[in-house]
């Protein structure tokens, strides 16, 4: 039966009615996931249309996942890192939320030290098992939102629970209403959705979440995690690794608002930041992301990649101070002791460094040339050239003009071709012919300036 659909304007078909499939053997789709292999990639060719909502933001874990695979923050770093967190969202919040454990004394005192913050973003929210009990702690804290773990592939509900289908919906369902009982928003966590039965569980068990809502008139959330990373984003590929379909039927068929949806992705398949764009692009508002992308394994979507995503997507900065995200890779370094890849994009040490000579005589004439955008302006970050034997003429006196106190401040500028500078690279082309492989120091480059150019 055809049903004209106004907000469209065209003929669609009548919904097909998405029942839970009841399986009695867990359906663990080995044709995809065979594991004694690398998992398939499989085509169906079906396009769904692109669906960007109105509103799109962050969420944050970096409290909860990204301390799952980390040395354990001190109160302290806690509510520091919070502070940048909420600089770098802004007063829009383009960080929306945040979230905490709630399970021990440290955890509850660091929530506390926040909420005292009074910021409005990010919001505090915490995550807690689907356990009845662990309501009475969200309460005591004063939070209004909580995620709650909701397992949906069979990997999860038969292998791990040991529960059928039938027993872990009617377990979800009765958490989520002891939530919705206590004026608690709840979030579901929909685990492992990339290795799911999309329409036989994902899909009803979103509908019965949208009924229990609009019983409630309270909104019912929902985290689609890529809990392996398995998510796939090209058009045309199969559910359940289909990211674009995963928006399209959460949204077209179980009626989830775009508001109420979040993609949560890990990169094991360098897939996090791809995935979590494509969900943005076909109906989710949220993407769950933690700072630096730590976490888990291969770690979390970085939430300073999202902001600089969002920029290019929405053509401005909607309040965010993307100098913070150079503060939170300076406190990452110093105060957390944590070694971030120096090829790391926006926070790593030589994200906007080159070695090559060649590139450094394109700097020295204009930035622009092999920077990717005004890094100084913007992330506070002014591009660096490292110095090495490669670095050549150009490369030495770039970085003389831009790192020595007596340049780099003042119009006295130093050029390429002053005698000085082809006697400092003869001193480093020796040290490298013999066994050096680390840039200079400053220091060194200090001392090698005032013998052959002060």
């Amino acid at each position: 039966m055809l049903i004209y659909n106004k907000n469209k304007k065209m003929l669609e078909p009548e919904e097909y009615k998405f029942e839970l499939q009841d399986v009695k053997e867990p359906n663990l789709l080995r044709e995809t996931f065979s594991y004694t292999d690398i998992p398939k990639i499989a085509f169906n060719n079906t396009v769904v249309p692109m669906n960007p909502p109105e509103n799109i933001w962050m969420t944050d874990t970096t409290f909860r996942d990204g301390q799952q695979a980390f040395p354990p923050f001190t109160v302290k770093q806690i509510v520091n890192l919070f502070e940048l967190m909420h600089k770098l969202g802004g007063p829009n919040g383009m960080i929306r939320q945040t979230e905490f454990f709630l399970y021990s004394d440290k955890d509850k005192e660091a929530v506390r030290k926040c909420q005292e913050k009074g910021y409005e973003f990010p919001q505090i929210t915490s995550w807690i098992r689907a356990n009845k009990n662990d309501f009475k702690l969200v309460k005591e804290m004063g939070i209004k939102e909580t995620g709650i773990l909701t397992s949906c592939s069979d990997y999860h509900i038969f292998l791990k629970l040991k529960k059928n289908r039938r027993q872990a919906l009617d377990m979800y369902l009765d958490i989520v209403k002891a939530a919705l009982d206590e004026g608690i928003v709840p979030r579901c966590h929909f685990e492992d959705i990339t290795r799911a039965d999309f329409y036989g569980f994902v899909i009803p068990f979103a509908k019965e979440l949208m009924k229990l809502s609009k019983q409630a008139n309270m909104p019912v959330k929902i985290r689609a995690c890529d809990t392996l990373g398995f998510g796939v984003a090209y058009p045309g590929v199969a559910l359940p690794r289909n990211v674009n379909g995963i928006m399209y039927g959460l949204t077209h068929h179980a009626g989830v608002p775009s508001e109420w949806l979040e993609w949560h992705g890990h990169n094991d398949f360098y897939r996090a930041l791809t995935n979590s764009t494509f969900a943005w692009l076909y109906g989710c508002s949220g993407i769950n992301g933690t700072l630096l992308g730590i976490g888990e394994r291969t770690g979390n979507t970085p939430i300073e990649a999202l902001a600089i995503e969002y920029i290019a997507f929405r053509g401005d900065h909607n309040g965010m101070d993307l100098s913070a995200i150079t503060e939170i890779a300076k406190y990452f370094k110093e105060e957390l002791k944590y070694d971030i890849p120096n090829m790391q994009p926006f926070v790593g040490a030589h994200f906007n460094s080159t070695r090559a000579g060649i590139h450094a005589d394109g700097l020295l004439k204009e930035q622009e040339i092999y920077n990717v955008f005004d890094t100084k302006a913007i992330l506070n970050r002014p591009p660096e050239v490292a110095i090495t034997d490669r670095a050549g003429l150009a490369g030495i006196a770039y970085w003389i003009n831009t790192k020595h106190p007596k340049f780099k401040d003042s119009d006295e500028k130093i050029d390429k071709s002053h005698p000085g500078i082809a006697k400092i690279k003869e001193e480093i082309d020796k040290q490298f012919s013999t066994d050096r492989v680390n840039p200079l120091t400053e220091k060194e480059m200090a001392e090698l300036i005032k013998k052959y150019i002060l």
